[in-house]
C-alpha cells in the first residue's frame, strides 16, 4: 500500500543557527495525518538536523548525491557518506539541478543505481517546462524522463522509489497546476509505469507532487487518487505552513 508522503526541500537556504531554530519549531507541531513526514536541509546542516530529530517521526533526507562511492570528485557527497551519518533517502533529479548543472538523464540513472546499491530510497523527480506544455507535448517529455533514468530497474527496486512530478513552470513562481491537472498527469504516470511493470507496482509507488504547494491549495490538490502527497520548496520554510500542508490529507 502506497504511502502518503510531504516532503520539504529546502534548497539552499539557512544556516546552522535558522536549521536549529526551524527543527525547533517544527518539533512543537501537531500532526494529525498519517503522512511521512521529510525534511531536506543543505548538506552542512544535515547531521545537526538529524542529531536534533534522531528521536522524531520527521526523516532527514539529502537533495542530490554523486554516483561515485568515492574518488576525484572535489565537492561531491557519495551515498556512503550520506548512510554514515544516518542520512537514508535522497531527492534526485530536480528540475534545478537539471538546469542549473547540467544533471541528464543518463547521469541522474547512474545516481538512482548508486542509491540504490546503498539500500537507500530515492524522490526521483521529473517535469516539463512551460514550453513542453504549451504545445502539448508535457506527456512525452515526462513519459522519456521517467523511462531514461528508471526503465533499466528491475521491478522490485520500486519499492524504493518514489516519483515526484514537478511541472517547472510551477516551480517558485506561484503559479500551480491545477489539481486536475496533477491529476491527469500523475494517472498518466501510473499508466506509464503499469504498462512496463504492471498494476502491483503501478499502483504501489507513491507519487509527490512538487509546484507551489501551499496551505490554502494543499487539501483540493492531495485529495486526488493519484497525488499521493507533495515535494515542498517555499512553504516548507515556515514549519506552520508547512504542517498544515502536512495536515491537509
Amino acid at each position: 500500500m502506497r504511502k502518503n508522503i510531504v516532503a520539504g526541500n529546502w534548497k539552499m537556504n539557512n544556516g546552522l543557527s535558522q536549521t536549529q531554530a526551524l527543527i525547533s519549531d517544527l518539533k512543537k507541531q501537531e500532526q494529525t495525518s498519517d503522512a511521512e513526514v521529510m525534511i531536506a536541509p543543505s548538506y552542512t546542516n544535515l547531521w545537526p538536523a538529524f542529531e536534533a530529530l534522531r528521536k522524531d517521526t520527521i526523516e532527514v533526507v539529502a537533495q542530490n548525491m554523486h554516483f561515485a562511492e568515492d574518488g576525484a570528485y572535489t565537492g561531491e557527497v557519495s551515498a556512503g557518506m550520506l548512510k554514515s551519518i544516518g542520512v537514508k533517502t535522497v531527492i534526485l533529479g530536480h528540475s534545478e539541478r537539471r538546469a542549473y548543472f547540467n544533471e541528464t538523464d543518463a547521469s541522474l540513472a547512474k545516481k538512482v543505481d548508486a542509491a540504490l546499491a546503498n539500500n537507500m530510497r530515492v524522490i526521483f523527480c521529473f517535469g516539463e517546462e512551460l514550453a513542453d506544455r504549451k504545445v502539448g507535448n508535457e506527456e512525452t517529455v515526462v513519459e522519456n524522463q521517467i523511462k531514461n533514468a528508471l526503465f533499466h530497474l528491475e521491478a522490485d527496486a520500486f519499492k524504493n522509489i518514489v516519483l515526484a512530478y514537478e511541472p517547472v513552470w510551477a516551480i517558485g513562481t506561484g503559479e500551480t497546476a491545477s489539481p486536475e491537472q496533477a491529476q491527469d498527469m500523475h494517472a498518466f504516470i501510473r499508466s506509464t509505469l503499469d504498462a512496463k511493470y504492471g498494476a502491483a507496482i503501478a499502483e504501489d509507488v507513491s507519487i509527490l507532487y512538487g509546484g507551489s504547494v501551499k496551505p490554502n491549495n494543499a487539501k483540493e490538490i492531495f485529495s486526488k487518487p493519484d497525488v499521493d502527497g507533495g515535494l515542498i520548496g517555499g512553504a516548507s520554510l515556515k514549519a506552520e505552513d508547512f504542517f498544515a500542508i502536512v495536515n491537509a490529507f
